[in-house]
């Protein structure tokens, strides 16, 4: 087995700098643990602010400070975003001791072609969420965390493989045999007795008898350490992917205005990506819920925005892009405390086909992707599409409906007609109205100049069914500077008063 560990030591203190905006980030921030400081910074430590300090005492420090409670419900969340990347690499994934994310993943190595391969995968699923991570490799779950925790990678993107890396159990022992005793959760909580003992290292702690062990520290010292070194068997339970995401964050401060609101939705964001990757699906609609501030004692209802894809996506930044638009077409009904991001709707992701050329797939994809934003920033009603009408008419031929769905996608309404049935002599701009033209020699005229006609006629009569009828004859014609128009004459002369001649549309 092989086994990979992700140790994220600053996940609490990154958690909660998620919720600031980025003017708040650049400010020292701590957070506090039985009222002292557990977690700095780089702008509080720059202060001379360490963990282990009194309240008071960092305030003296630094008048500016940010502070907040450790939370471990915020926490949870952190590490659950960093899980759902990791399944996006093998179904073997289990959290540790509320910091590590272990994932074994001998079995996926061949999938993705060996374990640089799959290592650059990982990361590059993990970094959307912000998080520093240190990272081993062991071929036991314990031992790779051990490692990760103990001896860290200094720049894990900048590595091929996972920083310290045990091939096998032996090699696994022989680093381990250095490591501090506070490595152990049991070593943590009796460090004084060990050390008034003499024991610094793991080997110190191996070379002594382990029945007197057992009966001193309990068997839980002997069992964690045989578990790391693979004598013992460690069952782990495997994490499952709800099939519906929902993700919560609470602000550190109220947001009072949509670029807040979006700064603190990105984290949100990024972490519904990573479900859907490990889930192997495209989102097609997210809901964002913001809870408001009372006002005055009176409860103000939450906001909801819904954001309907015309084509599932899973791009962080274009799912921000349209979530921008839409914000900024909304205003606040009072300053925000909570954000909320819902996704039920998905739809199961295409296999990944790369394009050497542009082709139509990939044009068709800017056009939809162009309509989304139309819509994001304008409103649905405000964005329509035409679709085929069986009526030979050319004022009846379409109508508009709201550009719902991807480019091409079935509308419903009455069935099209085939593509070799569509009337492609026929412009696609149409007049709202028909524009009456003079006449001279039975020529139309157009600004006062004659059209030559180039094709034609093109008879059509119909509408006796809802009393209007027309019967008229259509012309190709051209305009003196080689513009195209389409025209018209009525097919009896003067039969209803108007001029016989008319211009319908315009050729593009």
């Amino acid at each position: 087995m092989l086994w990979l560990a992700l140790h994220l030591p600053l996940l609490s203190l990154e958690a909660f700098c998620a919720t600031l905006t980025p003017e708040q980030a650049l400010h020292p921030a701590l957070l506090l643990t039985a009222h002292r400081v557990s977690h700095v910074n780089a702008a509080a430590a720059e202060r001379g602010i360490r963990p282990g300090m009194q309240r008071a005492t960092a305030l003296a420090l630094a008048g500016d400070l940010l502070i907040a409670e450790s939370d471990a419900a915020r926490d949870a969340a952190a590490l659950q975003a960093v899980a759902h990347a990791a399944l996006a690499c093998t179904p073997a994934v289990t959290l540790h001791d509320g910091q590590t994310v272990l994932l074994e993943v001998q079995a996926s190595l061949r999938l993705f072609g060996g374990l640089p391969a799959l290592w650059q995968r990982l990361l590059a699923s993990v970094a959307p969420l912000g998080h520093r991570v240190h990272s081993a490799a062991a071929p036991t779950a314990q031992g790779a965390a051990w490692l990760a925790r103990w001896q860290p990678s200094s720049d894990i993107a900048a590595t091929a493989t996972p920083g310290p890396h045990a091939a096998s159990l032996r090699a696994l022992q022989d680093r381990l045999d250095s490591a501090p005793l506070w490595l152990l959760g049991a070593g943590r909580e009796q460090g004084e007795a060990l050390q008034g003992m003499g024991l610094h290292t793991l080997s110190d702690l191996r070379r002594l008898p382990r029945a007197g062990l057992a009966r001193r520290f309990g068997a839980d010292l002997i069992g964690e350490l045989d578990r790391a070194l693979g004598l013992q068997p460690d069952p782990r339970v495997w994490l499952t992917l709800p099939a519906v995401f929902e993700s919560r964050l609470e602000l550190y401060a109220r947001a009072e205005n949509s670029d807040q609101v979006l700064a603190a939705a990105a984290v949100l964001l990024a972490r519904l990506v990573a479900w859907a990757q490990a889930r192997q699906v495209r989102v097609a609609i997210f809901t964002l819920a913001m809870q408001h501030e009372d006002h005055r004692h009176t409860a103000v209802p939450a906001s909801e925005l819904r954001i309907e894809l015309a084509e599932p996506a899973l791009d962080a930044g274009h799912l921000q892009l349209l979530l921008r638009e839409r914000l900024a077409r909304v205003e606040l009904s009072a300053p925000t405390l909570e954000l909320r991001l819902h996704c039920r709707d998905t739809v199961a992701a295409a296999a990944p086909n790369g394009e050497l050329f542009p082709t139509r797939s990939s044009e068709a994809e800017g056009l939809t992707r162009l309509l989304e934003r139309l819509r994001a920033r304008l409103g649905d009603a405000q964005v329509q599409r035409l679709v085929a009408v069986a009526d030979h008419r050319p004022e009846c031929s379409s109508r508009s409906v709201p550009a719902h769905g991807a480019l091409g996608r079935h509308t419903p309404g009455p069935p099209r007609p085939s593509a070799s049935a569509l009337p492609l002599h026929r412009p696609a701009w149409l007049l709202p109205e028909p524009l009456p033209l003079a006449a001279r020699g039975a020529l139309p005229l157009l600004q006062g100049r004659l059209l030559q006609l180039l094709s034609g006629p093109e008879r059509i009569e119909s509408g006796w069914w809802d009393s209007q009828p027309v019967a008229r004859d259509y012309f190709i014609a051209q305009t003196d500077d080689g513009s195209l128009v389409w025209v018209y004459r009525a097919r009896v002369p003067g039969a209803t008063g108007d001029a016989d001649w008319h211009l319908q549309g315009r050729f593009a």
